[in-house]
C-alpha cells in the first residue's frame, strides 16, 4: 500500500470541498477527495493505499462525507498523530479505518510502502524498515469497522434493519 502525506489541519473542506456535496453517490465524492490540496489524488490513488497525514486530520465542519469520500477511494485507513474528534467517530461510523501514532505519521514519507495490522496496532513502513506500535482498536469498533460501519454492525446483529 503506497503512502500519500499531507500536512497538519487537513479539513473537511479540503478532503470533500463543499461544491461536491450533493453528488449523487459515494463514487462520485470521491473522484474529488483532496483535489484543492492534491489534485492527482483521486485519478492516482488505488485500493488499499493508505493516507498519512499531520495533527488534527479532519477539522472543520462534522460532514460525514469526508471520510466517506476517503473510504471510497479504497484507502485502507489514514494514519495521523490526532483527528478532529467528529472525524474520528464519522470515520469509525461508516468503516474507515484510523490510526493515532505520532512516530509513524512524522516518519513515513510520501510513496513509501506501508502495512498495517489493525488487531495488534502495528504499522510496518516496509521501504524504510521500521515499525511502530499503535493503540488497537478495541474489539467492538474492530466489529464495526469489518462490518463496514455502524448501521451494517448494527444489522448483523439484528438490531436495525
Amino acid at each position: 500500500m503506497k503512502v500519500y502525506k499531507y500536512g497538519d489541519n487537513v479539513d473537511t473542506d479540503v478532503i470533500i470541498p463543499a461544491r461536491y456535496l450533493n453528488a449523487p453517490d459515494e463514487k462520485s465524492l470521491a473522484s474529488h477527495c483532496m483535489e484543492d490540496i492534491d489534485a492527482s489524488f483521486a485519478s492516482t490513488v488505488e485500493q488499499g493505499d493508505i493516507i498519512v497525514a499531520g495533527n488534527n486530520f479532519g477539522c472543520g465542519s462534522s460532514r460525514e462525507h469526508a471520510p466517506l469520500s476517503i473510504k471510497a477511494c479504497g484507502v485502507k485507513c489514514v494514519i495521523a498523530p490526532s483527528f478532529a474528534r467528529i472525524f474520528y467517530r464519522n470515520a469509525i461510523n461508516i468503516g474507515l479505518p484510523i490510526m493515532e501514532c505520532p512516530e509513524a505519521a512524522e516518519a513515513i514519507q510520501a510513496g513509501d510502502t506501508v502495512s498495517v495490522d489493525f488487531a495488534s496496532g502495528v504499522i510496518t513502513d516496509e521501504t524504510q524498515g521500521k515499525t511502530w506500535q499503535a493503540a488497537p482498536f478495541p474489539e467492538f469498533v474492530n466489529r464495526i469497522i469489518e462490518a463496514g460501519g455502524l448501521l451494517n454492525s448494527l444489522k448483523a446483529r439484528g438490531v436495525a434493519k
